[in-house]
């Protein structure tokens, strides 16, 4: 095989009381990308299609988790990647994410997948970095394993599946803003209180456990974020009302979205997130908010192959 076609999902990192180690993989919204090997050695953007990227490697994050993988294998060609961009950068649903994951999944494919998952979510880390200033792996994780991860350690990585349950839904509104990754790590504090410290551990620990247990009253007393959130809200217009909405209408919880300005709200049942989505619409339509809205299953597979 010479050439994939790759579906590369959106996430959702944080997933409120779990900054920078917690994400889940979206089913239905994502990019694709088309990845094919070539003679001539490195990465090569040759198009990207529904965003204004740049095509040189060393700036374009797909090329930059690709040059990653590349630098580790025993491959002496190369490699054209054509990006098919239906997630905005700068939504908070992992763009960046997607791109890299989408380069460093399919290139493994083709090379007959010498690296593991694991190995995956390193590479792809540095697009990450390219895009934020910091790799974080809240959102390729998820895109490559499926499904909620947990980032348990950064140093070494180790990245742990968590299962999910059979009923969640995610609803996701993008109010059409920019809120860049840097930009909005740059509000947060560096030091927290030991009081909001235990409040956040005992809420991830508590997610962890409801996800594990598929209880659902639980996944949503513990969709709390007492650091970040009260933060990054700012930045979000109109987000206190569209959290009331969604959890006045059945959202076991509600929060933001990576670093925004999606946000996100986790359901029980697919008409649960529909009567979430319509509510919140309401709040921008009242506002005057152009938005998107994204209704989806949580992934079982992340990033995968298209026929």
């Amino acid at each position: 095989m010479n050439e994939i076609k790759v579906f590369c999902p959106a996430t959702i990192a944080n997933v409120s009381c779990g900054f920078d180690v917690l994400g889940l993989a979206l089913e239905t919204v994502g990019d694709e990308m088309l990845i094919r090997k070539v003679d001539k050695p490195g990465i090569h953007i040759t198009k990207v299609d529904g965003q204004e990227l740049p095509l040189e490697t060393n700036k374009n994050v797909a090329g930059v988790a690709g040059l990653a993988l590349l630098e580790k294998s025993n491959y002496h060609g190369g490699f054209e990647i054509e990006i098919y961009k239906k997630i905005k950068p700068g939504s908070g649903i992992g763009s960046s994410a997607a791109s890299s994951t989408g380069a460093v999944w399919g290139m493994n494919e083709l090379l007959n997948n010498p690296f593991s998952k694991l190995e995956l979510v390193k590479f792809a880390m540095q697009g990450e970095k390219l895009a934020s200033n910091v790799a974080h792996a809240d959102n390729v994780a998820p895109a490559i394993y499926g499904g909620f991860t947990l980032a348990r350690s950064y140093n070494p990585l180790d990245i742990v599946p968590i299962p999910t349950p059979n009923a969640l839904f995610a609803t996701v509104i993008h109010p059409q803003i920019e809120v860049k990754t840097s930009d909005s790590r740059k509000i947060l504090k560096t030091t927290i209180s030991l009081e909001n410290g235990i409040k956040q551990w005992g809420n991830l620990g508590g997610l962890v456990a409801g996800l594990f247990r598929e209880d659902y009253e639980l996944i949503g007393r513990s969709l709390e974020d007492h650091i970040i959130e009260p933060l990054r809200s700012i930045l979000i217009p109109g987000f206190h009302q569209v959290k009331s909405a969604a959890i006045e209408n059945g959202a076991l919880g509600c929060g933001i979205s990576g670093s925004g300005p999606s946000i996100f709200a986790l359901s029980k049942g697919e008409e649960n997130a529909q009567r979430v989505a319509l509510n919140i619409a309401k709040v921008y339509d009242e506002i005057g908010v152009d938005y998107e809205v994204h209704i989806s299953k949580i992934s079982a597979s992340g990033v995968k192959q298209l026929k």
